[in-house]
């Protein structure tokens, strides 16, 4: 049985009244690389074990996915993102008063890669700038930790970044993977996860309601966790790079789980029903995991936008990403009441709500 909950805290349940997403950007990747590439690359362990090339698109719906030069650091890709959020904004940057780096990838242990952002961006000495660290889950995170400070009247304005860069780790998996001489189906398996990551970044200003009156509107933040299944996803370094090992399986379930006491807890929270849900945006994890998750929640997958089969899982971006696609290809729409929903390993999970 679920405990009680106290009062609001900083992801969730908590209710805005004063707070607009006054802009949201992406800066993708120029280099493309697709999943039969990657499958190329573990020729080795393919033949060991009589498989097929193909087998990673149709487990995971991923053509295609993208990565930053060698030598790219999260920074730079969160300060290009950065900018280009405050262009759009059209507010001076002696208003932001917090900067949070949110995504899965930092620049270093120490310090917090968002002070390499704050001062690239030129950004006032008194504005904190801190790593806000949750797996996929930290953009969601990070923006409702700027709401919150947006309506307690703390700040006028905050700026959420993440810079995701997934080449090394697809990169090492692959190595790993062709010099284990103990290697069995089932781990492979277990790394298989670790072949549908991309790389991208995201930005995000939210502002007072009277420095962007029409901008979407956030309403509310819902929040849940389930960190018995904190065993189910893990990434660590290994020597140079990072190696992470999944029970993609296990995780996609669970995480369903989670995702749908999630959302009877956002529809309570938004006084929405399932019916005035006009459009949903998910982080990105594969096509199973997203009919499986819409489908347990009663949601059209109509309602949805797909980016998965051509950038892959890029971790707290795969959120904001989608999110800005969906409203420059028209399938968001001004005056549309819109779910922003991401589940993180650990388990996590959070749920935003927009509207007019």
């Amino acid at each position: 049985m679920d405990k009680q909950r106290g009062g609001p805290n900083l992801f969730g349940p908590m209710r805005f009244s004063k707070v607009r997403i006054a802009a949201t950007t992406r800066v993708l990747p120029d280099e493309v690389v697709t999943s039969e590439a990657l499958e190329a690359a573990l020729e080795p362990v393919y033949s060991r074990f009589g498989l097929r090339v193909g087998r990673l698109e149709l487990m995971t719906g991923i053509r295609t996915r993208r990565f930053f030069p060698r030598g790219w650091r999260p920074s730079d890709g969160s300060t290009q993102a950065g900018e280009l959020a405050l262009a759009q904004a059209g507010l001076e940057r002696a208003r932001v008063g917090l900067l949070v780096h949110a995504s899965v990838c930092r620049d270093f242990l120490e310090p917090a890669t968002a002070s390499v952002v704050h001062h690239r961006l030129g950004l006032a000495a008194t504005a904190p700038a801190f790593d806000l660290s949750n797996a996929c889950l930290g953009f969601a995170n990070a923006a409702s930790v700027v709401a919150a400070q947006i309506e307690l009247g703390a700040i006028e304005c905050g700026l959420v970044v993440a810079g995701e860069c997934g080449r090394s780790l697809v990169e090492r998996t692959i190595a790993a993977l062709n010099a284990r001489t103990d290697l069995t189906r089932e781990s492979l398996k277990a790394s298989f996860a670790s072949l549908t990551i991309g790389s991208g970044a995201a930005a995000m200003v939210l502002a007072r309601e009277d420095l962007c009156p029409s901008g979407p509107r956030l309403v509310a933040a819902t929040a849940r966790a389930a960190t018995e299944h904190h065993v189910l996803c893990h990434g660590d370094h290994s020597g140079d790079g990072m190696l992470m090992e999944t029970d993609s399986e296990a995780l996609m379930h669970a995480g369903n789980a989670l995702a749908v006491r999630t959302f009877a807890d956002f529809l309570a929270e938004t006084g929405w029903s399932r019916a005035s849900v006009e459009r949903v945006i998910t982080h990105q994890v594969g096509v199973a995991h997203r009919k499986l998750l819409l489908g347990s929640m009663g949601i059209d997958l109509a309602l949805d936008f797909p980016t998965v089969e051509r950038y892959g899982n890029i971790g707290s971006v795969s959120l904001p990403l989608s999110w800005v696609e969906a409203r420059e290809a028209g399938f968001v729409r001004a005056g549309q009441r819109t779910v922003l929903m991401g589940i993180g390993s650990g388990l996590q999970c959070q749920m935003l709500a927009l509207e007019p």
